[in-house]
This record gives structure tokens, sequence and C-alpha cells, in this order.
């Protein structure tokens, strides 16, 4: 099973869903769509996803967003930065693919294709 935490608004989310779909119905996976703007993530769920991306905070987030400027992010702490995201989800890069062990962000959306293939390869 697959879940995306998605942003129908966003043309790469879409995208990234759509080409998730199509390999999740050729394996016979269920796709579990979250729209985490509607949704927000809590603290906990980004240190969980932070550690499925193997990734930093920064890393995670939409550093171009005037929210993170308005919010004087540049420079600050991993945990200032996930109570953000957690304050403000928004700021959270979108799309992020999950099977619940590993996470990518679908940036571009063939990240997920590779994504995957290397999941079905194991």
């Amino acid at each position: 099973m697959f879940t995306i935490y998605h942003n129908p608004r966003c043309s790469k989310s879409r995208q990234t869903l759509a080409l998730l779909e199509e390999q999740a119905q050729q394996s016979k996976q269920e796709v579990t769509i979250i729209e985490y703007l509607k949704t927000p993530f809590d603290v906990k769920q980004i240190k969980q996803l932070l550690g499925q991306l193997d990734c930093s905070a920064l890393e995670m987030m939409r550093a171009k967003e005037a929210e993170f400027t308005e919010q004087n992010l540049k420079g600050a702490s991993e945990e200032a930065l996930i109570n953000a995201m957690a304050n403000t989800a928004k700021l959270v890069e979108r799309p992020i693919v999950t099977d619940g062990n590993k996470a990518i962000i679908g940036r571009p959306p063939e990240n997920v294709l590779t994504f995957f293939k290397r999941l079905t390869a194991i």
C-alpha cells in the first residue's frame, strides 16, 4: 500500500499521483490519498517522514514560500523547521509518497517511478 501526501492544486502533485496510481494498479497495490493542506501533519508524522525520506527538515520544505521568510526560518534549527511545517502545512514539499517504510518526494514526478521500481525489485 502507498500513501501520497497530495495537493490537488499542484500540477507536479497531480502528475505524481497519476504515475503512482498507474504503477499501483499494475501491481494491484492500494493508494491512499491524503490532502495534507486539509489534514495537516503533526510533529510526530513529520519526524517519521523525515526518517523515511532520510533527509533534513530543510530538504522537506518549500523554502521559496513567503511563509518561510515571514517566519524567519533561514538558519533555523531542525526542531524549529519541523514545528513550522506542523504549524504551516504549506511549507511541506509536495508531493510525498511513502510505503510506510521508505518515502520519496515526487519532484520531479518521475521520482515515484524510480521509487516504485526499487521497491518492487526487493
